[in-house]
């Protein structure tokens, strides 16, 4: 059995990114927008047709821009000197668990110096009243 994050034999770039956007879009729902850079497989007609036809609004970074990604570059950062370099996982379903466990901490608990010391979901829920948190998170609050 192949892991879930190998793909059948693609001919190009942008079939294995149609592919892996169509499953995210049946497993988890359709988002709202969808933030890309412009390469060429997400300015080839197959992706950018379907986030039409699912009513996905497009959103490109300017050519360049590396601005953009700043905010996950450091997210990505984050999660290597906090994670993922401190653990030697055996198997994917183990890095998999650690990964949700880390990202489950770095949301609801981990003070957060852009947000007054508060994690990000205790900031959202308060610019989201309508949105009900769990009682976690209004614990950390």
């Amino acid at each position: 059995m192949r892991p879930p994050w190998v793909r059948g034999p693609c001919r190009t770039e942008a079939e294995f990114c149609v592919e892996a956007l169509t499953e995210a879009i049946q497993r988890f729902g359709v988002p709202e927008i969808m933030n890309t850079d412009q390469g060429s497989q997400f300015t080839s007609f197959a992706w950018t047709d379907l986030l039409r036809r699912a009513g996905v609004r497009i959103s490109m970074d300017g050519k360049g821009r590396y601005l953009d990604n700043i905010f996950i570059e450091r997210l990505w950062r984050t999660l290597k000197y906090e994670c993922v370099y401190l653990h030697a996982w055996e198997t994917g379903s183990e890095a998999r668990a650690g990964l949700k466990n880390w990202f489950d901490f770095y949301n609801r608990k981990r003070p957060h110096s852009a947000h007054g010391g508060q994690p990000p979901a205790v900031v959202y829920w308060q610019r989201n009243p309508l949105a009900q948190p769990d009682q976690q998170e209004q614990r950390v609050a």
